[in-house]
């Protein structure tokens, strides 16, 4: 089990973080597409790889939280999947194992009595768009060593047709899960019967702590999440694991947690 670390926002560049990643023992920085200089455009892939060398790490990548590719309008859902088909390879160049994305909800309407989600109202053609996308990506990927990941995000137990959508991007090999623990807890453990049904498909992990009231991305052992019965998860299943902590103290807590703990 390799565990990693996300880029921080309180350090200004790139090699910063491969600096505090080697420091701490860890194996990779999951770059992250929410930042404007983590686009596809913008990211220099020669320095990335001298970076990748100076500190002997790689690199996983966490796609825009807002990626849609089930979007009703074409061009957009159009844009979108045209960008996750440009980082794929990219991927390929830079040799990033793992793609990490989330099924966005969509909006919706607000009625008198609860919301109502527009990819659950237009369930057929959210999921016919879905398919596009899975078509389109397990053609790309190909043969190559890269695994697209669907992270948990307390959606699974009350949205039906997000767990239609996982169903079926799961249909290829080319998908996978991401177990995010905190999540997971935040959202009353509603997202591990899910993640439990395709245990077999978990290649990637978030972990970090979490507790009610307080939120997600504690520290390690800051919280009330049993990680050690996630961490064991983990290594059952070869995954590989970023501490999704986004400080660079409290990633070093977190790592030394780790390392007490034998991981």
């Amino acid at each position: 089990m390799q565990f990693g670390m996300p880029v921080l926002l309180e350090e200004k560049s790139l090699e910063a973080c491969a600096e505090l990643c080697r420091d701490l023992g860890l194996k990779f920085v999951e770059l992250n597409m929410n930042l404007p200089e983590y686009q596809t455009d913008r990211m220099d892939e020669v320095e990335l790889r001298e970076i990748a060398d100076k500190y002997n790490i790689y690199y996983t990548i966490h796609l825009d939280d807002y990626n849609t590719p089930c979007d009703f309008n074409n061009k957009i859902s159009t844009a979108y999947v045209e960008t996750i088909l440009g980082v794929i390879e990219a991927a390929k160049r830079i040799d990033m194992p793992i793609l990490n994305m989330h099924l966005h909800p969509g909006t919706y309407f607000t009625m008198p009595d609860k919301k109502t989600f527009l990819f659950e109202e237009y369930e057929r053609e959210y999921l016919q768009k879905l398919t596009v996308f899975r078509d389109a990506c397990t053609e790309a990927v190909g043969g190559a060593n890269i695994k697209i990941c669907v992270e948990n995000c307390g959606d699974y137990a009350g949205k039906s047709y997000i767990r239609k959508g996982l169903a079926l991007l799961l249909q290829s090999p080319v998908f996978a899960l991401t177990f995010d623990v905190g999540h997971n807890a935040t959202a009353n453990y509603s997202d591990e019967p899910t993640i439990t049904k395709y245990a077999d498909r978990l290649a990637h992990f978030h972990i970090h702590d979490a507790a009610f009231g307080r939120g997600n991305h504690l520290t390690l052992g800051d919280g009330d999440v049993d990680l050690t019965k996630y961490l064991d998860m983990a290594r059952t299943h070869n995954c590989r694991t970023v501490l999704e902590v986004k400080t660079a103290d409290g990633l070093r807590c977190s790592a030394e947690w780790v390392k007490q703990r034998g991981y």
